[in-house]
């Protein structure tokens, strides 16, 4: 089976990317910015680097429209291994230290029996049934953080096509929680599980089937909701198709987060906080800034052609 871990960056090797590049059942691609060291990674093994010239070659008009100084360009790096190839693509940030057990347990492309959960709510926070519930998922809609409830509805099997696997160290949360309550995790208690409702997973350790390829994108132009938004069009698209296909797996990886300052974090989840609820609610491309719509359009036409 063709696996393939895919990200982005604008820093040196770190940590995180040495031990994915060492992984000899998976290969990585990195998509390059216009900051990153090409040089230092074009020495690397077991890698495909793709530098902005790559990445104009693969598609320009999707390139242009995706922009530069992005992590958004991680959606060159996901085409790339969908046209290698690819049966499972594990997308990853490079704060993010793998784990031993990180890649062992693969649900993706088969069926599975987890723990099956509702809510009361139209979407799902994964957070909520862990032992960490005081904390929310980033990209779950504030006005529904106090309002939060978890039914377990009991035992099911699932085709899973989306595994997200969770962090210790600091967890993916919004600005919001992690200013107010700065918190360092471990998930310790934990069996897999999925979600009747629709509900958020990130790019950062997250292992996708090749079939939901054409219908994931992390959308530029809408701040620190890119893969989050990403993750709910997929959803609405393919649950009429799928149903419930995400399964939320143990941590396996460590998140040393990159430096970031909070407040800029915050404004950039601003359209988040406004909008989020109506993008689940409603339809979605009603909801998407029009330059965002543009470049979600472009790249689902890709892979019709």
């Amino acid at each position: 089976m063709n696996k393939i871990i895919v990200t982005t960056t604008i820093n040196h090797p770190t940590e995180a990317t040495k031990k994915f590049a060492s992984m000899t059942d998976w290969h990585l691609v990195i998509a390059g910015d216009l900051k990153t060291p090409h040089d230092e990674y074009k020495k690397m093994k077991n890698l495909t680097y793709l530098s902005p010239e790559d990445q104009e070659n693969i598609s320009k008009e999707i390139s242009d429209s995706i922009g530069w100084n992005t992590i958004d360009r991680r959606n060159m790096a996901l085409i790339k291994a969908y046209q290698m190839g690819a049966e499972i693509i594990a997308t990853v940030d490079d704060d993010n230290i793998p784990l031993a057990n990180w890649g062992q347990e693969l649900f993706v492309g088969k069926e599975v029996e987890v723990d099956f959960y509702t809510t009361s709510l139209e979407v799902f926070d994964p957070l909520f049934v862990t032992e960490h519930k005081r904390l929310w998922h980033r990209g779950f809609p504030i006005q529904y953080v106090s309002k939060r409830d978890a039914i377990l509805l009991g035992r099911k099997k699932i085709t899973c096509l989306v595994q997200a696997d969770l962090w210790n160290g600091d967890p993916d949360v919004d600005a919001i929680c992690r200013i107010t309550q700065m918190p360092e995790v471990e998930f310790k208690s934990f069996t897999p599980f999925a979600a009747e409702k629709i509900s958020p997973f990130n790019s950062q350790n997250t292992f996708l089937h090749r079939k939901v390829i054409p219908y994931y994108m992390v959308i530029p132009h809408i701040g620190r909701m890119d893969d989050i938004w990403g993750a709910y069009a997929l959803q609405k698209d393919l649950r009429e198709l799928y149903g419930s296909f995400i399964v939320y797996n143990k941590a396996t990886v460590y998140h040393n987060r990159n430096e970031h300052d909070l407040t800029v974090d915050m404004e950039d989840e601003m359209i988040g906080y406004r909008k989020t609820l109506d993008f689940i609610l409603n339809n979605y491309r009603n909801v998407m800034p029009q330059k965002a719509l543009d470049s979600y359009n472009l790249y689902k036409s890709i892979f019709n052609k």
